[in-house]
């Protein structure tokens, strides 16, 4: 059985702005993780897709995968802890995120890598974190969506039911506690229609 859990509503606003934070909502995943939810945090996110599609120097990479060197099905961009970000409202966004978890995660937010999921086609395969500090303790991992949405999947790696979650137009979610560890995550392909969209995942130092 999988899990499904509400989209939100269509961005319709031009003015890039971050809402509050105080209606996200938590849902126990279960072995310790969970991941919080709110719909549409980023008003004016598909002016913002415009912009970071056109202007963020996305880099196509290829990689070994049994024997073979095949195209990472995806575009990529990476910003560390020193580093620039491409819009004003990723660098609120990261900074309102680790004021309302600085109790609960107890460091910021350093770091900001990009996905551009161009269509259908586009992807990334069931992962968790196997070499980072998530590997070994609880950790968060904030990823805000802007585009069209596509569907983010988590399972428990012992087994067990997927949740579902269509993230696009501004939706934010953050998987925390032992999520990068006892959960995996996945962004499928999908044969049906699908509009491009960029994930933006905000992480602390050392987690991947």
């Amino acid at each position: 059985m999988t899990t499904h859990l509400q989209a939100s509503l269509f961005d319709q606003t031009d003015e890039i702005r971050l809402g509050r934070l105080d209606g996200i909502r938590r849902t126990a995943l279960g072995h310790g993780a969970w991941i919080d939810v709110l719909p549409g945090w980023l008003g004016g996110s598909d002016a913002l897709f415009e912009q970071l599609a056109a202007e963020v120097p996305w880099r196509a990479e290829r990689r070994t995968m049994y024997d073979h060197v095949v195209d990472v099905p995806r575009l990529l961009a990476f910003y560390g802890v020193d580093d620039v970000l491409p819009h004003p409202v990723l660098a609120q966004a990261r900074e309102a995120l680790t004021a309302h978890y600085a109790e609960e995660l107890g460091e910021p937010f350093t770091t900001a890598g990009l996905c551009f999921y161009r269509d259908g086609r586009d992807s990334v395969a069931w992962h968790g974190d196997r070499i980072g500090r998530g590997a070994r303790e609880d950790t968060m991992v904030a990823i805000l969506s802007v585009g069209a949405p596509r569907d983010l999947l988590l399972r428990p790696m012992r087994g067990g039911s997927a949740v579902r979650r269509p993230l696009g137009h501004g939706d934010l979610i953050v998987m925390g506690g032992s999520c990068q560890r006892t959960w995996e995550h996945s962004v499928p392909k999908t044969t049906r229609a699908a509009g491009p969209r960029i994930s933006v995942q905000f992480r602390p130092h050392g987690v991947h």
